[in-house]
This record gives structure tokens, sequence and C-alpha cells, in this order.
């Protein structure tokens, strides 16, 4: 019988904030268990378990990111469109570091296309380089470009990686004007 107020929402939730506090490598069944002074088996009732939670977990925080990255592009295109997207993106990695490492776990290919919370990711991210004139496969190319430009950044700058003196923010706000600029001047044509 399920335990009165546990639901795989709230867990999922607490996982989530676990992650944030004590990093996602951190989050098990039994560390959520303890949260919820029940035992591990308990929450087999919601979840299914490990890999369960942690893809819950990823859909939840891809959302709050895609929410986030949503509301500040809209209205905006080009160079401030890119800003304020990768400004959001940015911002929620750094901010939850748990979530974020949630979202870079690998899905399969049912869940992402049962998830209105992905769908609305790759309508934001496509919409965004759609107005720099990319089709396919330039799109996807184009996103695990941003995808791989924003995540690295992010991941050295959590680690305290650079070394520099460079002003963080400055060296940020090159990276967009590069990227934007490789964005305007896509190399088109008979790519493989």
């Amino acid at each position: 019988m399920p335990r009165a107020g546990l639901t795989a929402g709230r867990l999922v939730a607490a996982a989530a904030d676990l992650a944030d506090e004590a990093g996602y490598e951190n989050v098990t069944l039994s560390a959520l268990a303890r949260r919820f002074n029940v035992k591990d088996a308990s929450l087999y009732t919601h979840v299914r378990g490990l890999r369960d939670l942690r893809t819950r977990m990823a859909l939840l925080a891809g959302g709050e990111m895609t929410d986030r990255i949503a509301a500040a592009v809209e209205g905006r295109t080009g160079k401030d469109a890119l800003a304020a997207f990768a400004g959001a993106y940015r911002d929620y990695a750094l901010t939850h570091p748990g979530r974020y490492a949630a979202t870079q776990i690998r899905l399969d290919e049912a869940t992402v296309t049962d998830s209105p919370a992905l769908r609305r990711t790759a309508e934001v991210t496509y919409g965004l380089l759609r107005a720099y004139g990319l089709e396919e496969p330039d799109l996807t190319d184009a996103v695990r470009l941003l995808r791989s430009s924003f995540h690295g950044y992010c991941a050295l700058e959590s680690a305290g990686a650079f070394g520099a003196p460079r002003d963080l923010e400055a060296s940020w706000d090159r990276m967009i004007d590069a990227l934007h600029l490789t964005l305007l001047n896509w190399p088109r044509g008979a790519a493989p």
C-alpha cells in the first residue's frame, strides 16, 4: 500500500533537489528513501528503479530548462535570441548542477518521442536555428555545435577549470559572438 503523501512526482522532485545538493551521482533509491523516512522497497510503488527515477529526473529538469530558455528567447531574434538562449542555458546549468547533469543522460527513443517537454526543447532550439536559415542536416549539426559549446563552457566553469585571469563573462560573450558569426556564415552545400 502506498505511503500517504508519497507520489512519483514528489519522489522525482526530491531526487532532483538531492542531485543539486549532493551531486547527480549521489542520487540513489536508498538516499531518497532516507529523505522520506521509508524503506527502499516503498519507492518501488512509484518508480521502477534507479534508471526510471533518473529518466523522470531528466524529463523534469529538461522541461524546467526549456521553460526558462523559451521565456528568455520569446520575442527575440538573431544574436539577441542566441545570447538569451545561451544565458538561460548557462544559468540553469550553474544554479542547478544536479538537475543539469540529469539532462545529459541518453534517453531511449520512445521516451524522447513521448515527452512533450523534449519535443518543446527541439521546437525552441530548431526555431532559433531556422532563423539563421538552416535546414537539415545543418540543423542537427548546428544543434550539436551549440550544445557542445554551452555544455563544455558550463562544465569547465563549474569545475573552476578556467585559470586565466580573463573575465569569464567577457569570454562567454566572445563565444556567443563567434557562434553567431558561425551560424550567419554556415557552410552550405554538399555536406555528407
